[in-house]
């Protein structure tokens, strides 16, 4: 399978499984509204965050031998199998510990704290979510954490398109289990349960397709290197560090806005983010499959095939995202009060701020890719660190001064800063290995960000002529893509089509 071949599938497979994704949340925030109460919701988004918070220490391993596997590649066979058995078994070490911190959560009464003024939680929902709370860590455990390992190890033999159905698959019985068991009328505690029993059935038949895989590929079973997994997982600390705090400024901060806004609250923020998350998801079906491609491109040092994967980043933010938020903006607000069965008033300050937020992080996707691809991790865990104080302290200071609107401002405020910094350092890495920062195109990508957030604005400001300024927003990102079009270098539009020609129906029109 060719490159192109590759990252066509593996956007495919993810587009297909964000197509799930974005389906079920759009279904999920009214029907769960319909079943259960805003608190009770709110709830199961404080676990969901927990579990997420928790596991960041597994996450960061995982992410720091995902790269040493692509470092390895597939003409090393023996150190990859030697890094992925010692990791297996690290990896276990590593959940096991993370189930005693959440059994010392329950044991320590600090669960209702953590979800809401334990005043305003009932025992029997006390209990639910602190079961609820295990069964997610050994879900984790058994479907997220071995199996990642297994995923990234067969990377850089060209599965990454194959694993990426499986995730779609997963993303299928994860979405519509628990939504079944809602609609049938179970609680929190058995919608859990249910999710659980998902988990275990897919993992069943996961488990068997990758252990097939690996010894077709030869990579086989090796004892554990017990020092290498150590060094490995000392090494991964700062990226788990990292993916602590970054949790903190995505999914996490749900726990700063529990205290502060209550479940209530926390329900009706986190259905308001609900649009930029799934734009948020949608960006990694796309940075995903690119990374095994572009850190190629970086360690050969080829400018032209790196400003090309640059590129392909850029045109969606530059074509399509851009343009989704502002028409986003102009209609959401009726589909809204529709889709929360009007519990939930629409705020469309705090819902342009979400939407620019992931604007903004979009466009700083290929410096991230430079310094994450690199495993640059000192500049990481300090830019993280930055950002999160960013967004904790912002939370701190505006939620109690204006609500819910100062945690969308503090979120947009920490990713304007990571934006600066990661772009920063990305430049100085491409410098001091004999390669240039595609200025113009960031430029023309950044241009789109500001055009969406004066599109945004003004009909924030001036809602009778709403309609008048979506027209002239579209026109100024049209003239802009057109701008960026140019801009690429001619491997780079000529890439793009054959992309464009993979996809079914594409392929007919750009023919005709």
């Amino acid at each position: 399978m060719s490159t192109v071949s590759r990252i066509v599938s593996g956007s495919v497979a993810s587009w297909a499984k964000i197509g799930v994704t974005i389906t079920s949340q759009m279904a999920i925030v009214p029907l769960y509204l319909t079943y259960w109460s805003a608190k009770t919701y709110g709830v199961s988004l404080a676990v969901l965050a927990l579990t997420n918070l928790i596991t960041t220490l597994d996450f960061g391993h995982q992410t720091y031998l995902q790269f040493e596997f692509l470092r390895c590649g597939k003409e090393n066979r023996a150190e990859l199998s030697r890094y992925l058995w010692s990791g297996v078994f690290m990896g276990i070490a590593i959940c096991l510990t993370q189930l005693t911190i959440i059994g010392l959560i329950l044991t320590t009464g600090l669960l209702p704290h953590i979800l809401d003024n334990a005043n305003n939680l009932d025992s029997q929902t006390i209990h639910d979510a602190g079961i609820l709370l295990v069964l997610q860590g050994c879900a984790w455990f058994i479907s997220t954490s071995i199996p990642g390992l297994f995923q990234r190890a067969l990377a850089p033999f060209g599965y990454y398109p194959r694993m990426s159905w499986w995730n779609f698959l997963y993303a299928l019985i994860s979405t519509f289990a628990p939504v079944i068991a809602v609609m049938s009328g179970a609680g929190l505690l058995e919608t859990g349960m249910v999710s659980f029993g998902g988990s275990l059935l897919y993992s069943s038949l996961l488990y068997r397709d990758m252990l097939r895989l690996l010894r077709k590929e030869d990579v086989s079973f090796r004892s554990p290197d017990w020092s290498l997994g150590f060094r490995n997982f000392l090494s991964s600390l700062t990226l788990s560090a990292k993916s602590l705090i970054e949790s903190m400024r995505h999914q996490g901060v749900r726990l700063v806005l529990v205290p502060l806004l209550g479940a209530n609250g926390l329900a009706a923020f986190s259905t308001m983010r609900t649009g930029a998350n799934a734009a948020l998801q949608g960006l990694n079906t796309l940075t995903n499959p690119l990374m095994p491609e572009l850190m190629r491109f970086l360690h050969q040092r080829d400018q032209a095939r790196s400003e090309v994967a640059f590129g392909t980043v850029w045109v969606v933010v530059v074509s399509v995202m851009a343009p989704a938020v502002i028409v986003m903006q102009a209609v959401i607000e009726p589909l809204f009060t529709v889709w929360t069965r009007g519990q939930i008033a629409f705020d469309p300050l705090l819902f342009a701020v979400l939407s620019l937020s992931i604007l903004v992080y979009a466009a700083a996707q290929p410096a991230m890719a430079v310094i994450v691809g690199n495993n640059l991790l000192k500049p990481q865990l300090r830019l993280s660190i930055t950002a999160a104080l960013v967004v904790v302290g912002g939370i701190l200071l505006l939620v109690p001064m204006i609500g819910m609107l100062g945690g969308g401002i503090a979120l947009l405020s920490a990713e304007v800063v990571a934006t600066i910094g990661y772009r920063r350092i990305a430049q100085r890495w491409l410098q001091e290995n004999s390669m240039e920062w595609p200025k113009y195109p960031a430029g023309i990508a950044t241009m789109s960000v500001w055009i969406a957030a004066v599109g945004m604005g003004g009909m924030i400001l001036f809602p009778n002529a709403k309609i008048a300024v979506l027209a002239v927003s579209l026109l100024a990102l049209i003239w802009n893509a057109w701008r960026y079009w140019n801009a690429l270098p001619p491997l780079a539009t000529e890439r793009v089509r054959k992309m464009l020609g993979n996809v079914p129906g594409v392929r007919k029109i750009l023919t005709t």
